[in-house]
Parts: structure tokens; sequence; C-alpha cells
């Protein structure tokens, strides 16, 4: 059983930071991708940014690169999304997922929701202007 448990969200004025935390409740990493997406009502889930357990290989989605960073602890058990430069259009749910084995983890795979079996609750994120 894998939980996912998400924390850090809040509201902040445009061009501050927030960093998200997702915790992973699975006894290991092995074969583990985990990604963070975004949703706002009446729109699609958006990938925001995924990283590979092992080899820590990340994806990031255009809107955000430059601006959020991606990373795990050291145990892997825990994975961070660090955002600087938030802008309103960032406002969203976000949340965090997890596959396991799978034989795919490209630029484009990495951010399809379709992919991802294990998903957390969301945490909110609202940027003010």
């Amino acid at each position: 059983q894998v939980e996912l448990a998400e924390s850090g969200g809040g509201s902040v004025q445009a061009g501050g930071s927030l960093r998200l935390s997702c915790a992973n409740s699975a006894d290991t990493a092995s074969g583990r991708l985990m990604a963070w997406f975004r949703q706002v009502p009446g729109k699609e889930r958006e990938g925001v940014a995924s990283i590979r357990a092992g080899d820590g290989m990340t994806y990031y989605g255009d809107s955000v690169k430059g601006r959020f960073t991606i990373s795990q602890d050291n145990a892997e058990t825990t994975v961070y999304l660090q955002m600087n430069g938030l802008r309103p259009e960032d406002t969203g749910m976000y949340y965090c997922a997890a596959e396991y084995n799978s034989p795919w983890y490209t630029p484009i795979t990495a951010l399809q929701p379709d992919k991802y079996s294990y998903w957390g609750q969301g945490t909110q994120v609202t940027v003010s202007s």
C-alpha cells in the first residue's frame, strides 16, 4: 500500500517562494517515479516536475523551468518542490503522484498524469498579484 501525503501549500504574493513536501509511505524507493502536478477548476491536470529514484533524473514543465526545483531526501522517502518566483498563474491545487517499475520515463511521459497510479490528496497554493 502506497500512501502519499503533501504539505507546505499556502498563500504568497507574486515573487515569493514556497516549498512543498510529499512523504511516501512505501518501504522501498526501488523503481519509483514521483511527480508533482497542479490543477485549477475547469482545466486539465498539468505536469509540473518529476524525479526518478536512484539516479535522480528530473523533468520539468515548460512553464516552471528555471523557477521550480524537484528533489528528494537521501532516504528517498520524501520529495520536495521548491517554488521560487511564484506567479499568479501558479495558483492551483498541487498533487504528488508516484509510479513503480514503469519502463517509460521520457520528457513527455514523465509529466502525463495517466502514467501514475498513486496520488496524494493535494495541497493548495495561492499566489496573489
